[in-house]
């Protein structure tokens, strides 16, 4: 079980565009080279947060801020942003409606309570985590290097 990368590729964005405010210009381009990922990804990453009132892009030549403050910024808000069906579908149930087995009768049944609960654990643990405490996160392994390279 693994949650999509494209939220660590958004956090990986969020922070950089955090990082950079008032000192460059955040394109998707510059993002692409910062995350390694291709600039459509980014450009798709940017649409869904953008949607979801966490970015505001200007048009034409570019340039990206965050909409609120990174204390505002919940990882289970920019996880939604990117997959609106994530934490719902995190566990499956495989399908064995209509047989015989009484197992497989009831095997929904028996699953959907332990699941929810454990999507519900998932939930919370991604909303208790801010942009905010990330982004200190981030200082810190600035602080515990030698030294730390200006965002440019």
């Amino acid at each position: 079980m693994q949650l999509s990368m494209k939220c660590s590729v958004a956090v990986h964005c969020l922070i950089f565009i955090n990082e950079a405010k008032g000192r460059v210009k955040v394109t998707s381009n510059l993002l692409a080279q910062s995350t390694g990922c291709n600039p459509v990804v980014i450009r798709n990453v940017f649409s869904a947060l953008k949607k979801a009132g966490i970015i505001t892009v200007t048009r034409g030549t570019g340039g990206t801020e965050l909409c609120r403050p990174p204390s505002e910024i919940t990882l289970y808000m920019i996880y939604q942003a990117l997959e609106p069906d994530g934490i719902s579908s995190l566990i499956g149930i495989h399908p064995c409606d209509g047989r015989a087995c009484p197992v497989a009768q009831n095997i929904r049944a028996v699953l959907q309570k332990p699941y929810q609960k454990i999507e519900d654990g998932v939930r919370s643990a991604m909303e208790s985590v801010t942009l905010e405490s990330m982004i200190e996160d981030f200082h810190a392994c600035l602080g515990s290097e030698e030294t730390s390279k200006e965002i440019k």
